[in-house]
């Protein structure tokens, strides 16, 4: 299949050459000529302008967005529907606020373009592992796109099977699913992240006790000297906690047991915020999400073990590389 991939940073570029091992026909464009040069170098139809992206595909086309939420989306959005026409389709694969997909779909109606957003995990390591999808959108839009989803979707794999799962059919268990119509997609990875959010503050605090069991403020028969990376390694194994953050704080503290090139300022990238006002919206207490968003804002005040973990966790699964620590004046 054919399709257009506009924006290619850490997870653009990658998604591109997945396509490519899968067998499609990649036109790319990005700011950066380097970055479109590149991709041209591995196989990829480069493009000069959105305009000549647009002009290198066959109709139907698809054009796949990666660039920053807000924006960015917004006028990449507004030139492509210059340029395309009844019957061709926007994709958003980026963290765009799920109302904001709400509003350009419905935008786009009356020009007979669909529009169709897919929350993406996978981060840096998507490339080789696969992305999961969740996408929102019309279903002959979503349908006409699935060899597209089948190539970048992680598949089957090794994965036990859940039980009854076979009576169920669908997608699901190939790393992607149809969530609903417009904005379904970025609401189900909305709240993805902001569960994300729960999981990483919880092992931050855990370890951030181990670090400090060790303080000569408790009595010395109480004190422990843990292995960090070790107690981490071990619960990969068989825990009922182990999990793929699990696997990348192993890395992380199998790298630097003190995580000392890491200040724990940490950023929060807004589906976070999101969560907090959807549980608003619904009257659903999200006690641990919001406690997780918040102490984000206070790392940037002040920095502890555990806020360095997260940052760690963040740089491990989508190379987010955070402001180092400012140093306090005396």
């Amino acid at each position: 299949m054919q399709m257009g991939m506009v924006g290619l940073g850490r997870m653009g570029a990658n998604m591109t050459r997945r396509l490519m091992r899968g067998g499609h026909q990649v036109v790319v464009s990005d700011l950066s000529l380097n970055a479109v040069k590149e991709l041209a170098g591995e196989g990829a139809v480069g493009s000069t302008s959105l305009q000549d992206l647009v002009g290198k595909l066959k109709a139907p086309r698809a054009v796949w967005i990666m660039v920053p939420a807000g924006d960015p989306t917004e006028q990449t959005v507004e030139t492509l529907a210059q340029y395309l026409q009844p019957g061709d389709t926007i994709i958003d694969g980026g963290n765009s606020y799920f109302k904001d997909d709400v509003r350009r779909a419905n935008n786009l109606k009356d020009k007979k373009i669909h529009y169709v957003d897919v929350g993406t995990s996978g981060g840096v390591w998507g490339l080789e592992r696969g992305y999961c999808m969740m996408i929102g959108g019309p279903r002959e839009a979503v349908e006409q796109l699935d060899p597209i989803f089948q190539t970048l979707a992680p598949g089957t794999g090794d994965i036990a099977r859940t039980p009854g799962r076979e009576k169920l059919g669908g997608t699901a268990e190939s790393g992607y699913i149809h969530c609903g119509p417009s904005g379904a997609g970025h609401f189900v990875k909305m709240v993805h992240n902001g569960i994300e959010y729960g999981i990483m503050q919880a092992y931050a605090e855990g370890f951030d006790i181990f670090k400090n069991a060790s303080s000569a403020e408790l009595p010395e028969p109480l004190r422990y000297d843990l292995n960090l990376a070790d107690i981490a390694e071990v619960w990969r194994r068989g825990s009922v906690i182990s999990s793929w953050l699990l696997d990348l704080t192993a890395m992380a503290l199998t790298e630097n047991p003190t995580l000392s090139e890491y200040g724990g300022f940490v950023q929060d990238s807004g589906e976070g915020r999101w969560t907090i006002q959807a549980a608003i919206d619904e009257a659903v207490p999200v006690d641990v999400l919001s406690a997780a968003l918040f102490v984000r804002f206070r790392s940037r005040q002040e920095h502890t073990f555990a806020e360095k973990m997260l940052s760690a966790m963040r740089q491990k699964f989508g190379g987010h590389l955070e402001p180092k620590a400012a140093k306090k004046s005396a």
